[in-house]
């Protein structure tokens, strides 16, 4: 057997989950993706990677600014799905689109609920230090992220997990969950167990000032936000250039190092090869992959091949407006 499911999502995450539907027995009827944005340095409109996959199947793709305009839901309604997949769409489905499918409408979300509800649980689990991390297929409601939970999928997350590489970690593991949570609700197995709010956090959007380094915070902290922050929005402290401007550094890679100093944080302890080491509030920070404006991110131990003056023991950084 298989539904007619409408699918909702934007990013290159939900674009693993449409194909996995395409991929399988189930129809999907029509797709729904956020408005083109601008993109690029020519700043044209650029389709989504869910549409853009939508297109290539010749799949019907609709992109309303809101679900809450009443033609919008006519449209929806209309096209009389049995289910609806949403997996980050970022668009507010009110009640009425809801109830509008004979299934409801189910959610993929990146995090084990209630764990991390909201925009950016990836990164948030990450950024918190926790142990494991999964998906969660989820019956949706009205509030955010509230919802019963269909099926889980865990996995670990690694010592030295970054944001990207559990970003793909989680993709993987959504599809097969999907599916499964498909199956209970086709054959009216499903079970839902209902969420404990009281274990729940906000996984609020991540903005570009959150991603800057402030280095009086203990250096396990920073090294965990450097992590959570690589591919997006990639953490970041301030340097002087050759003429005592102050530029912007990206921090793409560090590592925890151990052991008591006494100096002012963000202070360079020692440059070489091995990383820029950078006193923080408790411990210190080994930067070891950086970007210079207007440069490739790279290993320190080739940006010190032609800036090794700017990085030299007792220069600050991030000092310049703080």
């Amino acid at each position: 057997m298989s539904l007619n499911i409408i699918f909702a999502g934007t990013p290159d995450f939900a674009a693993v989950h449409l194909q996995t539907l395409l991929d399988s027995d189930h129809n999907v009827i029509a797709v729904y993706s956020q408005p083109d944005r601008p993109a690029g340095r020519g700043k044209k409109l650029l389709a989504s990677p869910v549409k853009q996959l939508a297109l290539e199947h010749e799949i019907p793709v609709y992109q309303p600014l809101s679900l809450r305009d009443e033609q919008a839901q006519q449209e929806l309604a209309a096209l009389n799905a049995e289910l609806m997949v949403v997996v980050a769409y970022g668009l507010i489905l009110p009640q009425v689109v809801l109830d509008t499918p004979r299934l409801g409408c189910v959610n993929v979300h990146a995090s084990l609920l209630p764990r991390w509800r909201g925009a950016a649980p990836i990164q948030r689990a990450v950024e918190a230090g926790d142990a494991e991390s999964g998906v969660a297929i989820m019956q949706m409601e009205a509030g955010l992220d509230t919802g019963p939970v269909l099926v889980e999928a865990r996995t670990p997350i690694a010592a030295g997990e970054t944001g990207g590489s559990l970003h793909d970690k989680l993709a993987g593991l959504g599809g097969p969950a999907l599916l499964e949570a498909l199956a209970m609700l086709e054959s009216g197995t499903a079970e839902p167990q209902i969420q404990d709010d009281a274990l729940a956090n906000y996984a609020g959007k991540i903005t570009k000032e959150e991603a800057r380094l402030d280095w009086s915070r203990p250096a396990t902290e920073l090294e965990r936000l450097v992590r959570a922050f690589n591919p997006f929005p990639v953490c970041w402290t301030e340097f002087q250039d050759n003429k005592g401007k102050p530029q912007r550094l990206r921090v793409y890679a560090a590592k925890l190092e151990q052991g008591c100093h006494n100096d002012t944080p963000g202070t360079i302890l020692s440059a070489d090869d091995e990383g820029i080491l950078v006193a923080c509030g408790r411990e210190a920070l080994r930067l070891t992959q950086l970007q210079l404006p207007g440069k490739k991110a790279l290993p320190v131990a080739e940006i010190l091949k032609g800036y090794r003056d700017l990085f030299a023991a007792g220069i600050t950084l991030g000092a310049a407006d703080e």
